[in-house]
């Protein structure tokens, strides 16, 4: 199964993995299992890591790609459908990168995880984090 991974829950993975469902965690530790990170989280993680709002433990372009990388976590690129589709879904969610990650879950075809209970107004196959 393909699967997409919201900013916060990716973020959790690394930090504090303990904290999420044991389904989202059975599924980021499958080897069956495609988890995706969209460009709109690094895009995210890029703008809070700048101005001040997110810390890590080195630049965003190292810090991610090296996570990606090392658990083999696929990258999703955001297409000109993917941010198209934006205009066509309600106004439940104000966050701009949420909403992003809401069309390509939508676009794609996937489920998302996630903690965030906004995302359930979509009609989004959904993995509760």
């Amino acid at each position: 199964m393909n699967v997409l991974l919201d900013t916060y829950c990716w973020l959790l993975w690394l930090s504090e993995p303990e904290k999420l469902s044991g389904q989202a965690r059975r599924i980021l530790e499958s080897d069956s299992d495609t988890v995706f990170l969209s460009a709109a989280s690094s895009w995210e993680i890029a703008i809070k890591y700048s101005i001040g709002k997110l810390n890590l433990p080195e630049p965003p372009e190292n810090f991610v790609l090296k996570r990606l990388m090392r658990d083999g976590i696929s990258s999703l690129p955001v297409q000109h459908i993917h941010a198209l589709q934006v205009a066509r879904l309600p106004h439940h969610h104000k966050d701009p990168f949420d909403r992003l990650i809401i069309s390509q879950s939508i676009v794609e075809g996937m489920p998302v995880v996630t903690a965030d209970r906004q995302f359930k107004s979509y009609g989004l196959e959904i993995i509760w984090a």
